[in-house]
């Protein structure tokens, strides 16, 4: 059973006289599930925030096929269940079913899905296109909502997604791709990046701890204002509490196990927490490790991991309200 953290607030104190400039909500790791994509839009209203930030790891990690059949049936196993689709009312709830366990359905002939079954090289370039294909739903359905709303919206990808998510993004219209850059969040300068640093998984990005060091620097030093940044950076600080994962076996990814229970260790970035001593900036944002939801003060520092259980179809996430360097509030949500 995984380690479960209180969720805390902080009372906020008059706005006007805090000169409350931002209310902003963020959540990250969605994997795939566009029930928590869909209440990540609706957060904005929800909370009546002026932004919303999305820290990574959009994309699903499998694809379910769709056999239609010689009957006129649809049939998957989703999530070990065999399902079977007979008229469109029912295709519908099975797409959506599929959707929801944060996977993508495609949809084809018995023949076709056994050719790339038997193929690695065309599965991959399968994944990759329904992938992007439904990645650009996503946006398109953001970019519809929100410019309609007037809410901003700053995503980027994670150390999981591959390349392909980033010119998705740079394409919308609304929504800001804002991985590896400095972006203006209300009257707040915002740092992000996607890299995380080395894990048993060879994600697609990923860097020594050294190189990742360099590359959040190069961009703190472009700050106007670093004690009134945001630092929204995918991987958490080292030995920060935002970072405790069970310790995984590199040789077969199996857990390790400690007098009968899995061993949590901290898995962070070293680079992550030196960067934040070094700058101390107003808020840094994190994802990555899904069950180490919390909070941390690193010296002036309020660093936050929203979590993710995005599985379950519910969203974690943080509201926070920002002052011109101060945080005002922060309420860790689950919808």
């Amino acid at each position: 059973m995984r380690a479960v953290r209180r969720v805390t607030s902080r009372p906020a104190r008059d706005a006007a006289d805090s000169g409350t400039a931002l209310t902003l909500y963020y959540a990250s790791d969605v994997h795939g599930s566009e029930l928590c994509w869909r209440k990540f839009l609706a957060a904005g209203r929800f909370y009546k925030a002026q932004a919303l930030v999305m820290g990574g790891d959009l994309t699903a990690k499998a694809i379910v096929p769709i056999d239609k059949g010689d009957d006129g049936c649809f049939r998957a196993t989703v999530v070990g269940e065999t399902r079977t689709a007979r008229n469109t009312e029912e295709l519908e709830q099975l797409l959506e079913a599929v959707r929801f366990n944060g996977m993508y359905p495609w949809m084809s002939s018995r023949e076709e899905i056994a050719r790339y079954a038997a193929d690695q090289a065309t599965q991959a370039e399968l994944f990759e296109r329904i992938m992007v294909e439904e990645l650009r739903r996503w946006i398109a359905l953001a970019d519809e909502r929100m410019a309609a709303y007037g809410i901003e919206v700053f995503v980027m990808a994670g150390n999981d997604d591959p390349w392909s998510v980033d010119d998705v993004l740079q394409s919308a219209q609304h929504v800001q791709f804002c991985d590896d850059r400095i972006v203006m969040v209300g009257g707040h300068e915002m740092l992000s990046l996607s890299y995380a640093n080395r894990t048993p998984w060879n994600s697609p990005r990923e860097l020594d701890e050294d190189d990742l060091y360099l590359r959040i620097k190069r961009l703190a030093e472009q700050l106007e204002r670093p004690k009134g940044a945001i630092f929204n950076l995918h991987v958490p600080p080292y030995n920060s509490g935002l970072d405790r994962a069970v310790e995984i076996n590199p040789s077969d990814l199996s857990p390790v196990y400690r007098s009968g229970s899995p061993h949590e260790i901290p898995v962070g970035s070293t680079a992550v927490r030196e960067i934040l001593d070094e700058y101390q900036p107003l808020l840094a944002l994190h994802g990555h490790i899904h069950e180490a939801r919390g909070e941390a003060q690193i010296g002036r520092t309020l660093a936050i991991n929203s979590g993710s259980e995005y599985n379950s179809g519910r969203i974690h996430g943080v509201v926070v309200k920002l002052a011109d360097e101060d945080v005002v509030s922060r309420q860790f949500v689950i919808g």
